[in-house]
């Protein structure tokens, strides 16, 4: 796409500088520099009480319904939209989520499918959210292997740059633009495995077919290594240490990426980078089973990189005397599903950052029990305290509020009074 492509009318340009100058002076402000701190200070151990996050799946509108966008052309609401949301946690939600006086633009990345076909049958349910059948292309591990291939990879210079060019002039003298992103949410392969062979399958096949399983995840962990390796050889990392969306809900500031020996003006390589690796989908599968299966495959991957958030939705307490063998490991996800004593004496021993994940259904079901949320962070941070963990809390998966668009504001305020309560003021 071309510069042109991007041409802006006065009225939407006059919209994204304002809302541009506020997030400046957000950004600015005395509460978010602490908040940048304070976020600092978390991943190396020495923050004084849990930093609290909100994430809404459902959008803008969720907490703020009547919010329309202004901007008449398409990219430009996306812009705008961006702006407020950064806002809304500002000055709406009131949770620690700091803000960074920068527009970010990505190289635009595209990968091709492993030579076959995967169908998602969704439900009719708003926002393509809800229940969906996969079928799978792969029937028979041994028989069809030979239909995958590895993905093959390019990308649009022409497109980004216009875009880049676009940022900078809409944003001169207002906030700064700089390259930001990712390519990827997991390099945990499960899920792809999943979508290639079926879930159930996954799962017989380590005992039917473990060698054919073998020959498929080592098949998936070779293409995510290749893919890794284009994206290294094209120039096209980005640091992700600062207000970067990373692991399952957290965010990324450390002082310890990119590499100490790094030089100044070499390129972003993987060792410099965050990664997410996760198997929500193994959840019942044993320990030894996922250790030989999918632990030995994402191991590889780890050692690419410079820092590794694991987990999502799993309970990894299961499978903790296998995860702690991950190298440069972290933060970990600590679901509601999770033993969160034997996590939190875990995580202190590793020193590694406790990223609990509270159930969403506390915001999202007809009832909004105060009293049951108290008790649920009392719970968290009472054995976070006891145990000296960096402890960050996610209110995470919410893709309703139920009609009742003050709750993750609410949420919020209880988590601080409970903070105050365990930790003092």
């Amino acid at each position: 796409m071309s510069q042109a492509a991007y041409s802006i009318n006065a009225h939407d340009r006059h919209i994204l500088r304002e809302l541009a100058k506020h997030v400046r002076e957000l950004a600015e402000g005395a509460r978010n520099q602490d908040l940048r701190r304070r976020w600092f200070a978390h991943d190396e151990g020495g923050c004084e009480r849990p930093l609290i996050l909100t994430e809404t799946d459902g959008g803008i509108r969720m907490v703020l319904p009547d919010f329309q966008p202004r901007c008449r052309e398409g990219w430009a609401q996306g812009l705008e939209a961006m702006f407020h949301d950064w806002i809304m946690h500002a000055e709406v939600i009131r949770d620690d989520y700091p803000i960074e006086p920068f527009a970010a633009w990505q190289w635009r990345v595209g990968t091709s499918d492993y030579g076959v076909k995967v169908e998602h049958t969704r439900a009719d349910a708003p926002g393509g959210r809800g229940a969906f059948h996969i079928e799978p292309p792969i029937k028979d591990i041994e028989k069809d292997f030979a239909r995958l291939r590895p993905r093959t990879f390019s990308v649009d210079r022409e497109g980004t740059l216009a875009w880049r060019a676009t940022l900078e002039e809409l944003f001169d003298g207002v906030i700064g633009v700089r390259q930001r992103g990712g390519y990827y949410w997991t390099l945990g392969m499960t899920i792809v495995a999943i979508d290639l062979i079926g879930l159930e399958q996954l799962m017989l096949y380590m005992y039917d077919a473990p060698e054919a399983l073998h020959r498929l995840m080592g098949f998936l962990c070779d293409d995510h290594l290749a893919f890794l390796g284009f994206l290294e050889r094209e120039d096209l990392l980005a640091p992700n240490n600062e207000n970067d969306y990373t692991g399952s809900g957290s965010r990324g500031y450390t002082r310890r990426l990119p590499r100490p020996a790094r030089p100044a003006d070499a390129p972003i390589r993987t060792q410099d980078l965050w990664c997410l690796l996760e198997s929500q989908e193994t959840v019942g599968v044993g320990p030894e089973l996922f250790d030989e299966f999918i632990f030995t495959y994402q191991e590889r991957i780890a050692w690419r990189f410079g820092a590794v958030y694991y987990g999502c939705c799993e309970p990894v307490h299961t499978r903790w005397h296998v995860l702690a063998r991950m190298p440069n490991l972290r933060r970990v996800s600590v679901s509601p599903w999770c033993d969160e004593a034997f996590m939190a004496a875990a995580c202190a021993a590793g020193k590694i950052v406790y990223s609990r994940k509270p159930n969403p259904t506390w915001v999202s079901t007809e009832g909004f029990d105060e009293a049951a949320i108290r008790r649920d962070l009392r719970t968290t941070m009472e054995q976070t305290r006891r145990h000296g963990c960096a402890t960050e809390i996610v209110m995470k998966d919410v893709h309703t509020l139920h009609g009742h668009p003050d709750r993750l504001t609410r949420w919020v305020g209880l988590a601080r009074e409970v903070s105050r309560e365990v930790y003092g003021d």
